[in-house]
């Protein structure tokens, strides 16, 4: 047996055996088409004029009339790539075997392995890389590579998925959208070679222009959204779906961020960061491939809609607004140049409805939507309605209507702006005809909308990391509400003065050193206001010991807090949270704040640490910013005061080294002129992302 040339392309992650091998060989080939060894040995057999092709199967034989060998020691070279199926049991021999005559890359079909971890392990150690095991295959449309079951038609969209399943689905969707595959790998149980390894290896694919990524586990996190960004930076950006993302998982939570902040707004944080987009569904997702793909990619969120039905306009638009497309009226120039193309008294002001026009003459489709596309005021158009249904209900306008389908999809190129057609004949020849020249059809009106706010949405570059301005700090905050003001305190926060009191007597001589009237708090509760933690208005020492007295009667021995009230007038009041989740790594929130705060459930979550001008961003995004600026004659209140505790939270959290840490004040009390926070704690949980604590009110 002599060695086989190295991979084409070879890298030094070793992942180039999984691209392009010199030659492969199928493990538990089989002639059943029922198998998932036929599967796996037909589509192998269909890159034999790429490579050497070997098919290993104990009984030997033929099969698609290729001799087969029945171990791998038997044939006359050692295969670059090596795929397995079959009995779990029988896999750490045929593994050993491959190991032995220096077999490069390893593709593991088969699930259950025993002892799977040591078998990577053995993997590893000699050097090669394995893909599984418990893998559904791959496909490389580049190199005319498949390995896996079913078929694939090429195209510019990879998959890689944690779910084999998924992942055919999804390129079962984007096939029937028109769309192929470049690359796809189910990556199953990820012993070796990772999710996020596979994502970096596409940055320099050149038949990948987009990616979708299905994960239901984000252990690697940190990596995976780091070869997210730098696919993106490659101009090919990611569209993932993922799980566990419902409030389940804040049911069991104890501070207010945790249970604020559902798994799906952290992920989304992170997405934004890195310049990805997260989707519901794989068919929401595929839409959204098909509007990046399929022809020019929106510059704006500024949509014009033009429907052959008031209705369907109107329905379009609303659906718009709610996915954050704006829908501008247009120009008095532009309204009355539409006016000359359509029906008297139709609208042209945006939505534009064609009154009827397109049926008296289908050109009327072109041009409207043509005056739309070369007009600076939109960055797209939506048709939606009965254009595409005319052949398939009156046969002898099918030439006409695909003529006009033709114009569209030229528009669209010309004026390099995105065309989405909705229409009621998904599956008649004109759909088929603008798929073909690049225009994406839906067959609903959210369907198309929702791709096109989709596509909108990954229109501008993530902006880029913010700098770490801040050294770790040295330990973790002890428990409690006194060092973790301290902390905060040490980074920026500003406290109202205060004390930490052990006794009666100590808790006057701190009070006759404050300014009353002052606030008494239990400092190592965690909801202070629920279990009768925190005594606000004491007017003097004598008031301030005995509600300490009261206190420590009811709630024990504790380190306990003095501080002179916040009485300010027209005060706003913020939640700031921050965590370092062990998977996403450091996230802050802001939100409405006080006693209040589950009931509003309003906030906003970013990747940490955060800017200046990411701080007012998030500000401007709560639905309680109205009171930022003044509510009902109250005056506007310090925003740069509230942004500048953001961004110092942020940069805290990113600091501190421990997996798990989350930092939480509750309430930040925002006046006219500065923000005080008023209770705060640190708490570090080093298994898992832990819920932070809560504040005073």
């Amino acid at each position: 047996m002599t060695a086989t040339p190295t991979p084409r392309g070879t890298r030094d992650d070793g992942l180039a055996v999984f691209r392009d091998p010199a030659s492969v060989a199928v493990v538990g080939a089989s002639a059943d088409p029922a198998k998932w060894g036929h599967w796996l040995a037909r589509g192998a057999l269909d890159g034999t004029h790429r490579r050497a092709v070997h098919l290993v199967t104990r009984s030997g034989g033929e099969i698609l009339g290729h001799p087969c060998a029945t171990s791998l020691r038997e044939l006359p070279d050692v295969p670059d790539l090596v795929a397995f199926c079959v009995p779990a049991a029988e896999v750490p021999a045929v593994v050993d075997e491959a190991l032995a005559l220096g077999v490069r890359g390893l593709l593991g079909i088969t699930a259950g392995v025993p002892d799977a971890p040591a078998l990577a392990a053995r993997v590893t150690a000699a050097g090669a890389r394995l893909i599984g095991p418990g893998s559904l295959g791959l496909f490389d449309s580049s190199s005319s590579l498949r390995i896996a079951w079913g078929d694939f038609a090429p195209g510019p969209l990879a998959v890689i998925s944690q779910s084999g399943q998924v992942g055919s689905e999804l390129a079962l969707l984007a096939r029937r959208a028109g769309l192929g595959i470049s690359r796809f790998v189910s990556v199953g149980a990820q012993l070796d070679v990772t999710t996020a390894d596979l994502l970096q290896d596409l940055a320099d694919h050149e038949a990948t222009r987009a990616v979708a990524l299905y994960v239901e586990g984000f252990e690697d996190g940190g990596r995976i959204f780091e070869a997210v960004r730098v696919l993106r930076a490659a101009g090919k950006p990611v569209l993932l779906l993922s799980v566990g993302t419902s409030e389940a998982g804040a049911r069991a939570a104890r501070s207010h961020t945790s249970a604020l902040t559902s798994p799906a707004e952290l992920v989304d944080a992170v997405c934004r960061a890195a310049g990805a987009l997260r989707l519901a569904t794989p068919a929401e997702l595929v839409d959204v491939a098909a509007c990046l793909l399929s022809g020019p990619r929106p510059r704006g969120t500024r949509i014009a809609i033009v429907s052959d039905s008031g209705g369907q306009g109107a329905i379009a638009a609303d659906r718009a607004t709610a996915r954050g497309l704006d829908v501008p009226e247009l120009s008095h120039p532009t309204t009355v140049g539409l006016g000359a193309l359509l029906p008297g008294g139709a609208a042209t002001a945006n939505p534009v409805d064609l009154a009827g026009g397109g049926e008296r003459n289908l050109d009327t489709y072109h041009h409207v939507v043509e005056r739309l596309l070369r007009s600076e005021e939109i960055d797209g158009v939506l048709l939606s309605g009965y254009f595409g249904r005319y052949g398939v209900d009156t046969p002898k306008l099918a030439e006409a209507e695909r003529r006009v389908a033709d114009a569209l999809a030229r528009a669209a190129r010309d004026h390099d702006r995105p065309l989405v057609v909705h229409t009621m004949g998904p599956d008649g020849a004109t759909a088929h005809a603008l798929r073909e020249a690049g225009v994406p059809v839906f067959p609903t009106v959210d369907a198309a909308v929702d791709a096109l706010a989709g596509a909108a949405a990954l229109r501008a570059a993530p902006p880029p990391p913010v700098p770490l301005t801040v050294p770790a700090p040295a330990g973790t905050a002890a428990p409690g509400y006194w060092p973790a003001r301290t902390l905060l305190a040490g980074h920026g926060l500003a406290f109202p003065r205060g004390r930490e009191v052990h006794d009666a007597d100590g808790t006057a001589a701190a009070a006759r050193e404050l300014h009353a009237p002052y606030v008494l708090k239990a400092g190592w509760l965690e909801h202070k206001s629920e279990q009768g933690g925190v005594h606000v208005g004491l007017p003097d020492p004598a008031a301030a010991a005995d509600a300490f007295t009261a206190m420590r009667a009811r709630l024990g021995p504790g380190p306990y807090v003095l501080e002179e009230q916040d009485t300010r007038p027209h005060v706003v009041e913020l939640l700031i949270g921050a965590r370092r989740d062990p998977r996403l790594g450091p996230l802050v929130t802001v939100g409405a704040g006080g006693t209040r705060t589950e009931l509003h459930r309003d906030t906003v979550t970013e990747r940490a640490p955060v800017d200046l001008d990411r701080a007012h961003t998030m500000l401007r995004a709560l639905r309680c910013a109205p009171l930022l600026d003044g509510w009902r004659g109250a005056p506007a209140v310090d925003t740069g005061a509230a942004a500048q505790a953001v961004v110092a939270v942020s940069q805290l959290i990113a600091a501190l080294p421990t997996a798990g840490t989350e930092v939480e004040i509750n309430p930040l009390r925002v006046g006219p002129v500065g923000a005080l926070a008023v209770d705060a704690l640190v708490l570090t949980h080093p298994d898992g992302p832990a819920p932070a604590t809560q504040g005073e009110s």
